[in-house]
């Protein structure tokens, strides 16, 4: 039997020919170019939103302490930076601790929730209540049992911040193929080690998506607090210079930290979403990027 062979100008048949050549995306300014209409859109309606926004003010002749135009705003802050950057430190670090200590406290309580269904059973209606309760209605408590403000405030953007992780956590852990679950299990794997190997990257993707809620979350919590505690002086956050100048009608500072409270929000969200992108995106579905 003969074998047909091609011309002498055909490939050779090689790995490296055979090999699919996909195109190359085109990179502007560093990032490709379909990143780009996600950033420029909505850029481009935030401009044109505050451009409206001054030139009705203008025209209308609204006074500043009724509702100031962006230019005021942004003159405030550049102003009053010294006076609000510090506020929104202390504002910040409650938030981060209250979000280290619900991711901690969230995800052991979780693990330990899925190795014991009477735990779970027996604790988790206690974790719904404590989140339904609205923070404002308990935060004065306390601010009173707690004794310390600083103390108070933490436990108020925990509170916060924790069924979130909780809750998601859970969902993953019992996300894990049971068919998997069962291999482990024919193969003499401990619980220690089907939870280590498998079930934890199972709820990987699940406790990300709560961790990027939970941030927001704790920075709302820390400024409810902060408004219901009304502390002052060098203890004093963010919250508490928007009640400061409400009271003095000095609205423009007002705006000025709400900008900054909203700023904060949107880079905790933005950090929570890389570290779930970066932990995600050689592995899971969510991540990865498709090519059609």
């Amino acid at each position: 039997m003969t074998v047909a062979t091609g011309s002498t100008n055909a490939s050779n048949g090689t790995d490296a020919e055979a090999r699919p050549v996909f195109a190359t995306e085109p990179r502007i300014l560093g990032l490709p170019a379909s990143a780009w209409p996600r950033i420029l859109a909505p850029v481009v309606i935030g401009l044109v939103t505050l451009a409206a926004w001054e030139f009705a003010v203008r025209w209308n002749g609204i006074p500043p302490y009724i509702l100031p135009g962006p230019l005021l705003i942004g003159q405030t802050l550049v102003a009053d930076w010294g006076t609000l950057s510090g506020s929104l430190w202390i504002t910040l670090r409650i938030t981060f601790l209250a979000l280290v200590a619900a991711v901690a406290i969230g995800v052991t309580l979780a693990v330990l929730f899925t190795q014991s269904k009477w735990l779970e059973m027996s604790l988790l209606p206690y974790a719904v209540i404590l989140q339904v309760t609205p923070i404002v209605a308990i935060a004065p408590l306390i601010i009173i049992w707690a004794g310390d403000v600083n103390l108070a405030l933490l436990i108020c953007a925990w509170i916060v911040a924790f069924f979130p992780i909780l809750s998601n956590t859970i969902l993953g852990l019992n996300s894990a193929d049971h068919n998997l679950v069962n291999l482990f299990e024919l193969y003499g794997a401990s619980r220690w080690q089907t939870m280590r190997h498998l079930k934890l990257p199972a709820a990987l993707p699940y406790f990300l998506a709560g961790l990027k809620i939970s941030g927001g979350l704790a920075l709302i919590g820390a400024v409810v607090a902060e408004f219901v505690a009304g502390t002052g002086g060098s203890a004093s956050g963010l919250a508490y210079r928007i009640l400061e100048a409400g009271y003095q009608l000095k609205i423009p500072r007002v705006f000025a930290a709400l900008l900054m409270i909203s700023l904060s929000g949107i880079a905790i969200f933005l950090a929570t979403s890389w570290v779930s992108h970066m932990l995600l995106r050689r592995w899971h579905e969510s991540a990865l990027k498709r090519e059609n």
